[in-house]
């Protein structure tokens, strides 16, 4: 049906009332995240506080990982490293990482090969990754189970047999703590109006600890920074063996760089 004149001068002024910008593709969508008071859930013995949880999931890809996909691969892209005519991406994920480089790669053409552990935990990524157009390999296990070992060996036999394929290697590269340092820190120091004492997040890579609590201390430098891991798997408080857990994507068992 036809829309009336009426109807259409109706519509744009709705459009015109809604706040912010239109944005040109989904990856302009990452980051500034909303910062919301915790009432509830909170117990009275931390009334005194104010708690705060920034809500990453509110990113297009679901989750932190956004950040880094995006800032991993635009700063590849500034140093000649990578284009869309000439390279494949390839990375191991646990599964937000892999959706962030998905979605990202979708947006700017590149290939993308993701290679994530066989278990059912990862099903809903795999296909999430999929759908984005990301080639997903899945590795079985091996002796000792599915480890990241094994997901880290087969993407290097890969990248040794493909000279035109690039990893962002998030475990050691380090716009992966520059994306937090650029961006989360400044949004949660803005937020809070430069009153924020302790900041708390899990580790995965450790890009997000690392970045946001190295901005965060720059600002004040009594803020006390603490990093979660599960009690199975106590790899940076020093403690060993390595044990599984069913926390997925934090708590790797890999000491970080």
């Amino acid at each position: 049906r036809r829309q009336s004149p009426h109807a259409f001068a109706l519509s744009r002024r709705r459009m015109a009332s809604v706040p912010g910008k239109v944005m040109g593709n989904i990856a302009e969508a990452i980051g500034k995240t909303p910062l919301v008071q915790l009432n509830r859930i909170v117990g009275p013995e931390m009334k005194a506080a104010r708690v705060l949880a920034k809500l990453e999931f509110q990113n297009p890809g679901g989750s932190v990982k956004d950040r880094i996909a995006l800032a991993m691969i635009e700063e590849a892209e500034k140093k000649g490293l990578i284009h869309p005519d000439k390279t494949t991406i390839v990375e191991a994920t646990s599964g937000n990482t892999g959706i962030g480089l998905a979605m990202v790669c979708a947006v700017k053409g590149y290939s993308l090969i993701l290679i994530m552990p066989h278990l059912p935990p990862m099903i809903e990524r795999v296909i999430t990754c999929r759908k984005f157009g990301a080639d997903v390999h899945l590795t079985a296990a091996g002796e000792g189970g599915v480890t990241l070992e094994n997901v880290l060996e087969y993407q290097k036999q890969l990248m040794d047999a493909n000279p035109d394929y690039w990893s962002p290697a998030q475990f050691e590269n380090f716009d992966n703590p520059q994306a937090h340092i650029d961006t989360t820190g400044p949004e949660l120091w803005e937020q809070t109006g430069g009153q924020i004492d302790y900041f708390i997040a899990g580790a995965g890579t450790g890009g997000t600890i690392t970045g946001t609590s190295q901005y965060l201390h720059s600002k004040n430098p009594d803020c006390v920074n603490i990093l979660l891991e599960p009690d199975e798997s106590r790899v940076l408080a020093g403690k060993e063996p390595y044990e599984k857990h069913s926390i997925v994507g934090i708590g790797a068992g890999l000491p970080l760089p």
